[in-house]
């Protein structure tokens, strides 16, 4: 198969940008990473080129907390998918995928994942997509400026939402680790032994830093929920998600069980968004577990709506 030509990507490109833009609003153009070399092209009627998609392979750190969110190992493609069929278009680039990773032997790996980041809204791509074996794992939600939530519950009197700071360091990493564990159930994040120190080293320096937007609730003293955020100068690894800018990033968020469903969380998402709207925040994104009973309700509530959805198959090799 002879090369992708200059024109023909940014044709491609540009094609498949228009089609988000009219899809929905806020997504932006496609973000294409370098990539590991692989060309998957789709040829259309007449050998037109259709859909380009680019495989990027990541493997984190030892020791970092990227390795809590997923696999180990991860090949991510990026699809350009310039229509008209898209759910033919896709299944061809899915099928190309496939036999770029049976090839790979690390593919066949346990601790690794075949991940794609789909816009949600983007209905023609699910049947494709299942039918490579890949699982709708977790949703990027967002929430833009001004948004208003569902009116709250209100907090019992005894409760008191404050901003953290450092001493309160131990506390942001034992109800984040709550909400890890709570999330590891639905498959996608994942409780290593290196993710308690990984949380705290990074927790760490967000508190160090001039009124992070991390918030503590507390009864009697004793902190009952987190919620633990990144401000646009910590968010740029997401920010590209989204067409709008500044953007900021929802980490983490727990209230311990017996305090659910009594508006504590609704309190201090508020603070979170008051703090968000006057900075001049344009966008607060964040993850949830798809299949979390819990996320995505509340999240909706919040102001939040679906942005991407991402589809994952483990191993990666197991990719159909």
């Amino acid at each position: 198969m002879s090369a992708v030509t200059g024109d023909t990507s940014r044709g491609i490109s540009e094609q498949a940008a228009t089609r988000l833009a009219t899809l929905d609003a806020l997504l932006p153009a496609p973000v294409v990473a370098a990539g590991c070399g692989a060309e998957l092209v789709v040829t259309g009627p007449g050998g037109s080129t259709v859909a380009l998609g680019t495989c990027e392979h990541w493997t984190g750190e030892p020791g970092s907390l990227d390795l809590t969110w997923g696999a180990a190992r991860r090949f991510h493609l990026t699809p350009q998918v310039a229509g008209p069929d898209v759910a033919a278009t896709l299944d061809g680039l899915l099928a190309r995928w496939r036999d770029h990773l049976a090839a790979l032997p690390d593919a066949a790996e346990a601790d690794t994942a075949a991940v794609i980041t789909w816009p949600t809204r983007d209905i023609d791509g699910a049947q494709p997509l299942l039918g490579h074996g890949l699982a709708p794992r977790a949703v990027i939600a967002a929430r833009t400026a001004g948004r208003r939530a569902a009116a709250p519950v209100p907090v019992d009197p005894d409760v008191r939402i404050r901003r953290a700071g450092p001493a309160d360091l131990d506390a942001v990493v034992r109800l984040g680790l709550e909400t890890i564990r709570y999330d590891a159930h639905f498959g996608t994040v994942i409780e290593r032994p290196e993710t308690p120190a990984a949380l705290r080293r990074e927790a760490g320096q967000v508190l160090a830093a001039p009124e992070p937007w991390v918030w503590l609730a507390e009864r009697d003293g004793a902190p009952i929920g987190l919620l633990y955020a990144e401000r646009p100068e910590l968010a740029g690894w997401i920010a590209p998600m989204v067409r709008d800018a500044p953007v900021a990033y929802l980490e983490l968020m727990d209230v311990l069980p017996g305090d659910r469903g009594r508006g504590v969380a609704a309190a201090l998402v508020s603070q979170l968004h008051r703090a968000a709207d006057e900075s001049g925040l344009a966008v607060m994104l964040l993850h949830y577990e798809q299949v979390n009973p819990l996320s995505g309700p509340f999240w909706n509530q919040q102001g939040y709506r679906p942005l991407w959805t991402q589809w994952e198959a483990r191993p990666a090799r197991t990719l159909r």
